[in-house]
């Protein structure tokens, strides 16, 4: 059932957190020394620009350490093996229908070759929508369950950045650069994780009373 590996493995944590933007209002007066007023300027936006404060979460990381995510795409490969198991157990009964006919075709009579030739062409379409059937609703709890992860995540972000007063949260993966350089004092993947793991934690120990 190779159509539901693609689907797993393409599975990945990507971030996109746009968590806030620094405007800065200029009141430029008009009227007076246009000296004073640039100075007054370029003050504004050196301040502004001081403020900013600009992080990076390793996607790579998170999605290798984040505990949440880990027992996501377990509880997936796990559905992905049992479904490639049924399948494959019922494809290899097919074939065994399939190789018994072919001994016995020489000695039926040409209604009984039609019949049975029309019963395997109905259990072949049958297995072709038992193959697509799993495959959409593995796809379908791929997207629920890595929804409900990314959620987590940027709700645990969009407070950790208020807190910390960070302009802008990015991501980084080795795997999709899209940030091609960061400095490692950024980094805040430590601490988000940790935090994470730790509302996980409290979260699972809640639901087992």
């Amino acid at each position: 059932m190779n159509k539901l590996f693609p689907t797993l493995s393409k599975v990945s944590l990507g971030l996109v957190l746009a968590v806030a933007a620094v405007s800065c209002n200029q009141n430029a007066k008009t009227a007076g020394n246009n000296t004073a007023s640039s100075d007054s300027t370029l003050a504004s936006t050196a301040s502004a620009q001081k403020e900013e404060k600009i992080v990076y979460v390793n996607s790579d990381t998170l999605s290798e350490k984040y505990e949440y995510f880990k027992d996501i795409r377990a509880k997936l490969e796990a559905k992905v093996k049992k479904a490639q198991s049924d399948l494959q157990s019922k494809g290899q009964a097919f074939q065994r229908e399939v190789a018994e006919y072919q001994q016995k075709a020489a000695t039926m009579s040409a209604s009984e070759r039609q019949a049975t030739e029309e019963k395997l062409a109905r259990k072949q379409d049958e297995l072709g929508r038992l193959d697509q059937n799993a495959s959409a609703s593995i796809a379908q709890d791929e997207s629920t369950e890595f929804n409900n992860v990314y959620n987590t995540i940027t709700e645990y972000l969009k407070k950790h950045a208020e807190e910390n007063g960070y302009t802008l949260v990015l991501t980084y993966s080795k795997s999709n650069p899209t940030v091609l350089y960061v400095d490692k004092k950024l980094d805040i993947t430590a601490q988000v994780i940790d935090a994470l793991n730790k509302e996980y934690k409290e979260k699972k120990a809640k639901e087992k009373k």
